[in-house]
């Protein structure tokens, strides 16, 4: 039972590392220089799956104690993260060079891209329960 409810962080690792596998060699064929970037790719992708890690583990808590309340704490843990990027987000935001535009792109697709596993995550999890 215990693996079980881990499995799906190991599953978010590998669609993690596929994603940024995948997202350096869009930026290597399209010869975009990264370097230049504020947050390293490897760094975003870190942050954001930190965050949809622990906030999985936050529901699998919440689960366990009071199952009716773990579509809001998927809402609230959501929001932070939303609140987080945005301020993680302002120094990119804040130039205006036409280079920064494929970083400000990159930040958002990741975003997006966790967003959308935590989201398939939580549904699994609110499934179970049927």
């Amino acid at each position: 039972m215990l693996l079980k409810n881990y499995k799906p962080v190991f599953y978010l690792f590998c669609l993690a590392l596929t994603a940024y596998l995948l997202h350096k060699a869009i930026f290597y064929f399209c010869e975009i220089n990264i370097q230049n970037f504020h947050y390293s790719l490897e760094l975003q992708y870190l942050f954001f799956f930190g965050i949809s890690a622990f906030l999985y583990l936050i529901l699998l808590i919440v689960k366990e104690k009071n199952f009716e309340i773990v579509g809001m704490t998927f809402l609230f843990g959501t929001f932070a993260q939303m609140l987080l990027g945005y301020l993680i987000l302002q120094p990119i935001l804040k130039i205006k060079t036409g280079e920064t535009d494929v970083e400000k792109i990159s930040f958002f697709i990741t975003f997006v891209l966790f967003l959308l596993f935590q989201t398939l995550l939580t549904v699994r999890l609110l499934n179970e329960k049927r």
